[in-house]
């Protein structure tokens, strides 16, 4: 019970990332890899920026914008080139790792003794690494699921939204599917980089590793959360449950461990869980 607390914080920042995998998988009809090398880039991004003096904010800010180029690259494979979505999105997985180790120049920065959103925000408030994190966290997954609840309700996000169920007929209507596809990728890896940004500064850490199963941690959450919580009433209410299903993913992830599982089985676990969800 005493991991439950740090398991919902850590749910909370991986959510964000959910989010961004919910977008491609669910409202793009969209299998994209890239989220692996992205989550990467963003808390890459972030550890360079803070290091050096910068505004832990406004790192965030930047790593976002990384990641939206990121999706940019692969939309930009898709639909120019013609290459299948998944080949696309591990090519930018693969190209990022290097890009990765170039942004950070090493394989791991560490954060230890520097300012971050967490450490600022516990000296404002006086409050606990996790009960901070946790209520951040929240205002971020709030503050994200507001903007795409508005988005998506947008011309152009319900042009988004079409595509992912009927390109042909969003085609005939005169839209450009190849940059809707575009717009939705850098969307999604946009919120993956900005999760991984938050991930490296509350952990202390980035690592070139860190986005490794990213996207099956990312799948398993949106799967758990529409299987506990259903796919029903607004779009709104399918966003938060994503960011439950991703608390309840890092609690059942808290348990096994707890169990005294080995660290090294959660990837079979994960599996396990993403089958069994599929299965229901």
């Amino acid at each position: 019970m005493r991991a439950m607390p740090g398991a919902i914080s850590q749910g909370v920042l991986w959510g964000v990332m959910t989010l961004g995998v919910y977008l491609t998988y669910k409202v793009l009809d969209y299998a994209d890899l890239t989220v692996d090398g992205s989550f990467a880039t963003g808390g890459g991004v972030c550890a360079v920026m803070i290091i050096n003096g910068q505004n832990p904010f406004l790192a965030l800010i930047v790593a976002t914008f990384a990641g939206m180029i990121c999706g940019m690259i692969t939309g930009l494979l898709h639909t120019c080139f013609r290459i299948p979505p998944i080949l696309s999105g591990i090519l930018s997985m693969i190209a990022l790792y290097s890009i990765n180790i170039r942004i950070m120049d090493k394989p791991n920065i560490s954060l230890l003794g520097e300012n971050t959103v967490i450490t600022m925000l516990m000296e404002w408030t006086g409050l606990s690494m996790v009960v901070t994190t946790i209520l951040f966290g929240l205002l971020i997954a709030g503050s994200v699921i507001g903007v795409l609840y508005w988005f998506f309700g947008t011309e152009i996000g319900s042009a988004i939204r079409a595509t992912g169920n009927n390109e042909n007929m969003v085609r005939a209507l005169g839209v450009s599917t190849d940059k809707m596809k575009i717009l939705g990728l850098m969307l999604s890896n946009g919120l993956v980089a900005l999760s991984g940004g938050l991930v490296a500064q509350q952990q202390g850490f980035a690592s070139v590793d860190m986005g490794v199963g990213a996207i099956v941690i990312g799948l398993a959450s949106v799967i758990i959360g529409e299987v506990i919580f259903g796919n029903r009433f607004s779009f709104a209410y399918k966003l938060g449950s994503i960011i439950a299903g991703s608390v309840l993913y890092r609690i059942s992830i808290a348990v096994v461990l707890q169990l005294g599982f080995r660290s090294t089985d959660l990837k079979l676990f994960t599996a396990i869980i993403v089958a069994l969800a599929l299965a229901l």
